[in-house]
């Protein structure tokens, strides 16, 4: 799974717990995206987080 260039949100690993309190592993995976965007003035394919992307932290390119 990919990492976003951004913030450096990535795979999560802990317990899923459930009602009866059994634990069984689980991973919480980012939602990041392949996005074209501006970087150091020029046009470059990055991973980039759905909240960077909202969030206007990435220039996206045209």
């Amino acid at each position: 799974m990919a990492k976003c260039a951004i913030c450096g949100k990535e795979v999560a690993f802990s317990k899923q717990v459930s009602h009866s309190h059994r634990r069984s592993s689980r991973t919480w995976k980012a939602n990041v995206r392949r996005v074209k965007a501006i970087v150091n003035g020029s046009p470059k394919k990055i991973y980039a987080c759905t909240r960077c992307l909202r969030s206007g932290k990435v220039k996206r390119a045209v």
